[in-house]
């Protein structure tokens, strides 16, 4: 129910509550994006910071006077203008004079107004601002009738609606803001290459992206940096007014002798807290997640200096800071996002010639309107100077009218033809202006402002003059604020960015030996160090040692299991060994019933000789065995009834093949094909029970056959049972060892 307060009416009206909802909301979107969050293309300002100007220039704190404590400015704002709070204004203005976070300031603060490192500023009442010269560009003429007036909240006072802005603040400054539904986040950019694209625009109104850009590079941050996004992504984003834009901090390697080294970053990135920055680095340290490096150091002053100590003298400084870059805010994607009020105060996302355009139409109605109020001004006052000159020609008789007559205004208007503004004019001449001198002046000034006339006259009839006139103004603008001086260098850079090869998985790892143990119930854990004698190893209880091996942490380890399968973990991973470690089925989809078979440090290079239960195998690259997926990849197919029992090196020139029966074949390694994956082919006949064990060997070497003491022997005389593939075999020679199989498979097991 919703009241009325219209006479004669019911005050009670039913109303849809979902029509009240969306009538309400979209009241409040809509102020939310023009009141708050989207700036206005013409000045580049929201309605806080133009307040904020228009209240220090009502205060006359101008570049040539004194400073006013930030209290009183931010009192007569939301007072007067700003129906806000006051800590949400003193933020406006506190960022305004912030040289880290606006390229080109608008107040020029005297305190404390934060720092790069996140500190906040003093409270309003410890500070002191007053505008800079650049603000004095935004304000310029605002007395001239150049832009429109509204009433303020409270209807008492008046406030501009947007200012004249002779200076190109949207995109200078940039911007940035969330309304309901958008968003904007625009970045500064360098007014000489801004000054640059304008004047194009003026001879070339449809001037095509590609010729912008070669005036405008890309943004410009007040931070620096070095802009590593390709040109033509760039050109995407000037020319749509959508995307990111990757933004690398400024590094430098300084030798310290003896082959010593260390990275001095001089500028971080774009609104990342230096403080915040060193605080997230030291953590990754501390937690070993980034190991290349030992320390980190803030030596800065005024200016940013960070100092990166390597861990060791051998790591290559641009892989280091590959790394750094990968984890660290020493990298950022900056979003581009032009989304702004146009002229008629409708939000739109703009590129760049559009942006440039809207601020260039905004300059010339404000010339056209500051060139018509002052027109107004030299009629008003040549009319008057009009009529001097005719008291001045007809002296002794205007004399005797003012002396004789009763009613001397409309004697002298009769007389004289002079209209009511004259006449009156004449009436209050001091008689000091009576001076021949007084005269000589009038008729100066007259001359000029007939002359200024004709010349305003001129300009607002031609086009062509107008567009002079403005080109005029952005050329002395780049002159004041151009690449030549402290203020107009450019700060960001543009580079390449590093390849990804250059930042490697393994060097964000430190290289350490570890012992990796697979108890029988499928706990895996890792210990650091070589241990010698895996007998020592305690694990819980009920459970023992299965698989015992070292490697280091840099690894990558293959785990090759019984469905046929291969799961690749990395080491570095892997729960320490302090514990009794964690199930495998935490880091793998191992499904219930499967086991591993063999678990082995992964080698791209070699070769391996897979083989099922039924006697089936082939050979495959160890590469083919990679990959990083939970559910491992499929290498040998078996049916529900077989399984895959051997994973071993594929190396020399003969295959030992040794079945359940005790039978053993020797056939030639070449019989065997080489797969990706499949069934694979017989390797030796069975009528009963199948194949036990399996290894390759060189024939001229013989093979080498190990027992559970660890005690090998080596088998030289085989020709007796050398056959071809797929055949039954001999019972094996005496000498193999009890248990049917011929010992670990790979030497880097215990």
């Amino acid at each position: 129910m919703t009241k009325l307060d219209t006479p004669g009416q019911d005050p009670l009206q039913s109303v849809k509550l979902q029509d009240a909802l969306e009538s309400r909301y979209l009241a409040y979107a809509l102020s939310t994006i023009t009141n708050r969050a989207l700036p206005d293309a013409r000045d580049g300002l929201k309605p806080v910071h133009r307040r904020l100007l228009f209240a220090m220039r009502q205060l006359k704190l101008d570049p040539a006077s004194g400073f006013k404590k930030c209290a009183r400015v931010v009192g007569d704002v939301i007072g007067r203008y700003h129906p806000h709070g006051d800590q949400a204004v003193y933020d406006a203005l506190v960022r305004q004079a912030q040289d880290f976070a606006v390229r080109y300031p608008l107040v020029d603060g005297q305190g404390n107004f934060g720092n790069i490192d996140g500190d906040s500023a003093a409270a309003m009442r410890y500070t002191e601002a007053r505008m800079t010269e650049i603000a004095e560009l935004l304000l310029q003429d605002l007395n001239n009738d150049t832009v429109d007036f509204r009433d303020t909240y409270d209807g008492e006072e008046e406030e501009p609606i947007v200012l004249p802005a002779a200076f190109p603040n949207l995109l200078a400054n940039g911007s940035s803001g969330i309304a309901v539904g958008m968003a904007t986040n625009i970045p500064p950019h360098n007014i000489g290459e801004l000054c640059d694209a304008a004047l194009h625009l003026v001879k070339a109104r449809n001037a095509r992206i590609d010729t912008l850009m070669d005036c405008v590079k890309g943004p410009d941050f007040p931070t620096g940096g070095v802009i590593v996004e390709p040109p033509e992504n760039l050109k995407e984003i000037y020319a749509t007014g959508r995307g990111s834009v990757r933004l690398q901090a400024r590094y430098q390697v300084e030798t310290l002798g003896r082959g010593m080294w260390q990275i001095v970053v001089t500028e971080i990135p774009y609104q990342v807290q230096k403080a915040r920055l060193i605080e997230k680095i030291a953590e990754q340290i501390q937690d070993r997640s980034l190991t290349l490096l030992d320390d980190i150091r803030d030596e800065s002053a005024e200016d940013v200096r960070l100092v990166l100590v390597p861990r060791s003298k051998n790591i290559n400084p641009d892989q280091l800071m590959g790394v750094l870059f990968k984890q660290s805010d020493l990298e950022i994607r900056f979003a581009m996002n032009l989304n702004v009020l146009n002229a008629k105060g409708v939000p739109c996302v703009m590129g760049l010639r559009d942006l440039l355009l809207e601020w260039l139409d905004h300059r010339k109605e404000v010339l056209v309107r500051k060139s018509r109020f002052r027109l107004d001004k030299i009629e008003a006052r040549l009319e008057i100077l009009d009529g001097y000159l005719i008291a001045y020609l007809n002296l002794d008789e205007v004399i005797r009218i003012i002396r004789e007559e009763d009613e001397p205004k409309t004697h002298l208007m009769k007389t004289f033809d002079l209209s009511d503004v004259q006449a009156e004019a004449i009436l209050n001449m001091r008689l000091r202006a009576l001076r021949k001198l007084e005269e000589q002046t009038i008729r100066t000034e007259h001359k000029e402002l007939v002359a200024e006339r004709k010349g305003l006259k001129a300009l607002l009839k031609s086009d062509d003059m107008q567009w002079k006139s403005i080109a005029t103004d952005i050329r002395e603008l780049k002159k004041k604020y151009g690449p030549k001086t402290d203020l107009g260098k450019r700060r960001s850079t543009f580079g390449e960015a590093m390849p990804e090869m250059d930042v490697l998985p393994e060097i964000l790892v430190e290289k350490e030996p570890v012992t990796i143990i697979l108890s029988q119930k499928g706990w895996i854990r890792s210990m650091k160090g070589h241990a010698e004698n895996g007998k020592d190893i305690k694990y819980k209880t009920g459970d023992q040692g299965k698989f015992v091996l070292h490697a280091q942490t840099t690894d990558k380890l293959v785990l090759f299991a019984t469905n046929g399968r291969a799961y690749v973990l990395q080491v570095s991973k892997l729960p320490g060994g302090r514990g009794n470690g964690e199930p495998l089925s935490l880091m793998i989809d191992l499904e219930a019933g499967n086991e591993v078979v063999e678990i082995f440090v992964y080698d791209e290079a070699r070769k391996l000789l897979v083989a099922s239960r039924t006697g089936n195998g082939f050979v495959v690259a160890e590469s083919e065995l990679y990959s990083t997926r939970r559910a491992g990849k499929q290498i040998l197919n078996v049916s529900v009834e077989d399984e895959a029992i051997c994973c071993v090196p594929a190396t020399g020139d003969s295959i030992a093949v040794l079945g359940e029966n005790r039978k053993l074949l020797i056939f030639p390694l070449a019989d065997l094909p080489e797969m990706g994956r499949g069934k694979g082919v017989r390797l030796q006949k069975y009528n009963v029970g199948g194949l036990a064990d399996v290894r390759s060997f060189k024939a001229d070497e013989g093979l080498i056959v190990s027992d559970r003491a660890g005690r090998s022997r080596v088998f030289e005389d085989l020709a007796d049972w050398q056959g071809t593939r797929a055949q039954a075999g001999r019972i094996r020679p005496k000498g193999f060892p009890s248990d049917g199989l011929m010992g670990p498979a790979f030497k880097n097991k215990l």
